[in-house]
């Protein structure tokens, strides 16, 4: 993803159009001063991806109204621009889930324009304490997915406090029942593969690799430039290229929505090895997935091309 780690500027008229929108919702909305419920009386809900926005619905159940405002697994959420609707869901909304770490900025703009009373706000990256620079794609680390579901359940029962048992309930049948092939898979794929080597193509895959206790021998500084949209080192990519040309990698692990030249040469080396190749995306794909889907089909993927590459 062009890039990730960056701060990402949004244009001045696309800035104007999305705040001016918040100041006419907060305005016109008979309960903006304290966020949203829809007409069936549910708690509004945004989130900026559907990463986070899929398990935010399911934790809810119909005690809320989600709405993830990035969905198109061909959009860059580096890059995204808000549109005046999302600046009108935005303000209509009762709890805010913002990834943070540099990969929403836009977020913050569309907040701050609207600082309405009683909005609950979550920012992943100050709940898990990874700052600006750090690796945005928390979504990819089971500790950090555990410590956001406990988070969208407290402000559930700060916004709803009689339906506190409810989101209880919801809170403990997604974890045990909701993510029990995620779980199985991540415990299973970390008893089998801890520490054999692999690469990736960037930074996104590295939260994963850590919980899976799977070597990731990439140079860093080439995932976070890929990650960035920054031109690799030369140097970088040499070593990456004799990883590949001396089968020093088991698997390598691609995201598809972020293919540069570079990036699509070492796919092809990968292959040409026979080294095989395990494919992840930025967002649920396809759109409509659930969380706990898309996650364990990569994760099945990712197992399948280890057992291809060890005989494990």
């Amino acid at each position: 993803m062009s890039g990730l780690y960056g701060k990402r500027v949004l244009t001045a008229a696309m800035c104007a159009a999305a705040l001016a929108v918040v100041a006419t919702a907060c305005s016109t909305s008979s309960n903006s001063s304290s966020g949203s419920t829809t007409s069936a009386g549910k708690i509004e809900v945004v989130a900026t991806i559907n990463a986070w926005g899929s398990i935010a619905a399911q934790l809810g159940g119909d005690k809320i109204h989600e709405t993830s405002i990035i969905t198109n697994p061909d959009t860059d959420p580096h890059d995204y621009e808000p549109s005046p609707a999302d600046a009108r869901t935005v303000a209509g909304a009762k709890v805010v889930i913002a990834n943070g770490i540099g990969y929403d900025a836009w977020a913050d703009k569309l907040l701050s324009a609207n600082p309405a009373q009683g909005r609950l706000e979550l920012n992943v990256g100050k709940l898990v304490d990874v700052p600006d620079g750090g690796n945005p794609h928390q979504w990819y680390s089971p500790a950090s997915v555990a410590k956001v579901v406990d988070a969208i359940i407290a402000d559930y029962k700060q916004a709803d406090p009689a339906d506190s048992a409810y989101f209880d309930q919801q809170r403990t049948n997604f974890n045990t029942v909701t993510l029990g092939k995620y779980n199985s898979l991540i415990a299973d794929i970390k008893t089998k593969y801890a520490g054999t080597p692999v690469g990736a193509s960037e930074s996104i895959f590295a939260p994963l690799s850590d919980a899976l206790g799977l070597n990731l021998i990439t140079p860093p500084e080439f995932l976070k430039a890929i990650s960035e949209g920054t031109d690799p080192s030369a140097a970088d990519k040499s070593t990456i290229d004799k990883q590949i040309a001396t089968k020093a990698l088991k698997v390598y692990v691609f995201n598809s929505q972020n293919s540069t030249p570079d990036v699509q040469a070492q796919v092809d080396a990968s292959k040409k090895q026979g080294i095989p190749v395990s494919t992840v995306t930025e967002t649920l794909a396809p759109a409509d997935a659930t969380f706990q889907d898309w996650q364990s089909g990569q994760l099945q993927a990712l197992e399948d091309a280890l057992h291809q590459a060890t005989g494990k």
